[in-house]
């Protein structure tokens, strides 16, 4: 324990718990959304496609991601076009832009003079690395996400459980539709460098899935999803320091194990 308790004296480890604060609200809101929607590979895709983004900034020398958040919303933007008024089926328009996005970061990457240290930390995280600003970024995505569905929880559940009957009812669905694919690209982005593009997905369904097990009320929902994805990741990330181990990896690993060992308990219980 006190060597647990050390750990709170470095920086490092100081900025990497406000990371797994940040990114147990956010992901344990979006990723409520994201599973109540229905819309999972919806989310993988615009992650994947987030990777061209980063490959871009390599190559042109600027922040990863930003170039990350340009993409991201981008694909999100590009999915709901492809699918709503171009009347391609939405499983065909995640996979073109999934592709696109990989298929670029590729071949920016490649074109990038030397070596790209910090690619493998966008791939597969590391959250001990989370910079300042960074966190300044997760903190103000927090907010926004708060705000929002706090504000509008009401017109999103009517959206999210019965798209035709909000569209009936004069709400303004693809403006909402378009908003929230706009926060889940953020979401995905920045919480990139906890568990990477490659793991992402599962920080925003295993712990809904967990929560899930003992709720169906989206309210609770969210709160428990919150509280399981903080768990996880702490438990991840002592892991991951201790063993020196990928913390990213580490921290999926532990969230799967609490979701196995929840299943059990609620079998027996």
């Amino acid at each position: 324990m006190n060597a647990i308790l050390e750990l709170f004296n470095y920086d490092f480890f100081q900025k990497a718990f406000l990371a797994t604060v940040f990114a147990s609200i956010s992901c344990g809101i979006i990723g409520s959304y994201i599973v109540a929607r229905r819309i999972v590979f919806i989310s993988g895709g615009i992650t994947h496609a987030s990777f061209g983004g980063i490959g871009l900034a390599f190559l042109l020398g600027f922040n990863p991601l930003l170039g990350a958040v340009l993409f991201a919303v981008m694909s999100a933007m590009g999915i709901q076009f492809f699918t709503k008024v171009a009347e391609i089926r939405e499983d065909s328009s995640i996979a073109i832009w999934w592709s696109l996005g990989m298929a670029l970061g590729i071949i920016f990457v490649f074109l990038t003079p030397g070596y790209t240290p910090n690619l493998m930390s966008y791939l597969f995280g590391n959250i001990l690395t989370v910079t300042s600003s960074e966190l300044w970024w997760m903190f103000m995505l927090n907010l926004v996400i708060v705000l929002f569905f706090t504000l509008f929880l009401r017109q999103i559940l009517y959206i999210a459980f019965d798209e035709e009957y909000a569209r009936t009812a004069g709400l303004p669905v693809d403006l909402y539709n378009y908003l929230i694919m706009t926060l889940i690209a953020l979401t995905v982005v920045l919480n990139i460098r906890v568990v990477g593009i490659i793991l992402i997905l599962s920080l925003l369904t295993i712990p809904q899935a967990s929560a899930n097990l003992f709720t169906k009320d989206f309210k609770k929902l969210i709160v428990l999803s919150s509280m399981f994805a903080f768990i996880g990741t702490m438990i991840g990330l002592f892991i991951s320091y201790f063993l020196d181990i990928p913390s990213g990896a580490a921290i999926i690993f532990t969230l799967v194990l609490m979701f196995g060992l929840l299943r059990v308990v609620k079998i027996f219980v």
